[in-house]
């Protein structure tokens, strides 16, 4: 497993944006897929974004396609999450989660590396 540490959440008004990043501690990971998925009070944890470790895939929700980017930033060791147009319903903790593989997933039983959340509050 790689640790994952997220950061960049917090609290937003609609419309607004954040970025959020994953950062790897103290590995290199070229060979990760990482994964963004969120839970919302009440709510089943769910996929928003993938960017695959070739960086040729990416997979995003439909209901944050248009306003979610993924990027990544291999020298860094840095997955970002650029949000934008944010929503109430987008109110949420963000998890990243990582695995070797060379697709995308939208499965959170693909992912063997999480990180501990971060906090993203969009208030009306």
């Amino acid at each position: 497993e790689v640790p994952l540490v997220e950061s960049g959440g917090g609290l937003v008004q609609a419309g607004g944006s954040l970025r959020l990043s994953c950062a790897a501690s103290g590995y290199t990971f070229d060979d990760y897929t990482i994964g963004w998925f969120r839970q919302a009070p009440g709510k089943a944890r769910e996929a928003v974004s993938c960017i695959s470790s070739s960086d040729s895939v990416t997979y995003y929700a439909d209901n944050v396609k248009g306003r979610f980017t993924i990027s990544r930033n291999n020298a860094k060791n840095t997955v970002y999450l650029q949000m934008n147009n944010l929503k109430p319903a987008d109110t949420a903790v963000y998890y990243c989660a990582g695995d070797w593989m060379h697709y995308c997933s939208a499965y959170e039983g693909d992912f063997v590396s999480w990180g501990q959340g971060t906090q993203v509050t969009v208030s009306s």
